[in-house]
């Protein structure tokens, strides 16, 4: 659709696709340059993904926090097509940086932390759980080290009825390498969901690798219910952490929600004290030479 105009909005590049909309550079008179979301023709008469495309308009306008895009507008065009007006924001998806340049710095780590934690927890102030927090729903800036979280496609609220909820008993949603294991039951989950998907997001700054080694989906579903994760300091050869970063960062991925911190802000704060404590990770020949002193210690005890 490039190079038409829906509802005053003049697409000029596709810039993305998920499974149930098309999102567009687009210009408006009013409201400049957007990032304008369109539900996929095929699911137009398509109740559950029209309701979930409204709800995300709802929870976007809901959660107003300097790191989470603002929703400008959303409607329904004269052809029929719902769309979502959301702010365009600068920068590139984490999930391409963080692929790139991962292990990323200690303190570059606790600053993307700290501000997902931050967009997160206003929107649990709000009652919303967010259910597929991941790198590619982040937009990240390097120049600035400023974050914006995107997407409220499938986040749900705590306080509706079990009998409005659109996800159906048994089921789950969310993206694999990221889903809390208690979501996997298709259970309700809470904000300690969330906080388990950000400490898997910090796993894989910290590492360039994630908490679990599946080859195949299957694989990842058995490994997150019977398994636990890989331990910090076993992530990658030569990569060796403090032990408080790896306690914390394992602590966020406890597959008890009731283990997890308190809150998605504490897990943060705790983390950003640690990495600055213990400074830089020993990596090569250091990590090496980490190892025998800490087996020269250990001899002597």
């Amino acid at each position: 659709m490039t190079g038409t105009t829906v509802a005053g909005y003049s697409l000029e590049q596709r810039v993305g696709e998920g499974g149930t909309a098309m999102v567009y550079r687009a210009t408006h008179e009013q409201h400049g340059t957007v990032a304008l979301k369109l539900l996929k023709d095929k699911l137009r008469q398509d109740r559950t993904a029209v309701a979930r495309f409204l709800r995300e308009a709802s929870y976007g306008t809901r959660v107003q926090h300097p790191n989470v895009v603002r929703t400008l507008d959303q409607g329904q065009s004269t052809e029929g097509l719902h769309y979502l007006a959301i702010e365009w924001a600068a920068g590139e998806l984490l999930e391409g940086y963080a692929k790139r340049h991962a292990p990323l710095p200690c303190d570059e780590v606790a600053t993307i932390v700290r501000q997902i934690a931050d967009a997160v927890q206003a929107a649990h102030a709000t009652g919303i759980v967010h259910r597929d927090l991941k790198p590619e729903n982040l937009m990240y800036d390097p120049a600035t080290r400023h974050i914006k979280l995107l997407d409220f496609g499938i986040a749900t609220a705590t306080d509706v009825p079990q009998d409005e909820r659109l996800t159906k008993a048994g089921f789950f949603v969310g993206t694999l390498m990221y889903v809390a294991p208690e979501a996997l039951s298709g259970a309700i989950v809470t904000a300690a969901a969330d906080q388990y998907s950000l400490a898997c997001i910090a796993y894989q700054l910290l590492t360039g690798t994630l908490p679990y080694a599946a080859k195949s989906p299957r694989e990842m579903f058995t490994q997150l219910l019977s398994q636990p994760p890989i331990m910090l300091n076993k992530a990658k050869p030569g990569l060796q952490y403090g032990s408080g970063v790896e306690a914390t960062v394992m602590r966020g991925l406890a597959k008890d929600p009731a283990a997890r911190y308190a809150s998605v802000v504490e897990f943060a704060a705790a983390l950003a004290d640690v990495l600055a404590g213990e400074g830089k990770p020993a990596t090569g020949g250091d990590a090496g030479l980490l190892g025998r002193m800490k087996g020269l210690f250990r001899s002597k005890g």
